[in-house]
């Protein structure tokens, strides 16, 4: 294996910050440069993992910067809000109908339905009420707190 580039290494650091697994990042060098690198090789440019414990301090701080800037911006990727998602699968479902393929436009209904009810977030509801909203427990629990004699250590 030959020494790579600083631009290679900067490349490679930067798309694994991204989350693109070894073998992506692979392809992509090879695509991006005509370099070929092992998974292995990569796999030395991420800090978050024991074969990039040795990574130096500059490519740890641009993996750090890379990866923050990506989460952050991750809100302008329009599919990651649900109204978008939810328009998009309108718009198959109503192709769906027209072309005759009912059961494909069953099938984006039921997705719809399933991202209007919340199934594909880890977000959970819990209900914190009893039977038709009745407290969970009827009355209360009294605790009544008595001061002691001090006790006498000797």
């Amino acid at each position: 294996m030959s020494t790579l580039s600083d631009e290679v290494k900067t490349f490679i650091v930067q798309q694994l910050a991204c989350f693109d697994p070894p073998s992506v990042v692979v392809k992509a060098v090879k695509a991006e440069f005509a370099e070929t690198v092992s998974p292995q090789q990569v796999e030395a440019y991420n800090p978050e993992r024991r074969a990039g414990q040795g990574l130096s301090e500059q490519y740890r701080e641009l993996f750090q910067a890379t990866r923050a800037a990506f989460l952050e911006n991750a809100a302008s990727i329009g599919i990651s809000h649900r109204v978008t998602r939810l328009r998009a699968l309108q718009r198959l479902a109503e192709r769906a109908e027209t072309q005759g393929n009912i059961a494909l436009a069953a099938q984006l209904l039921a997705q719809a339905a399933k991202e209007v009810g919340g199934v594909f977030t880890n977000k959970r509801e819990n209900e914190l009420t009893g039977k038709d909203g009745a407290p969970l427990v009827d009355g209360g629990i009294t605790v009544a707190f008595v001061r002691a004699a001090p006790v006498d250590a000797g």
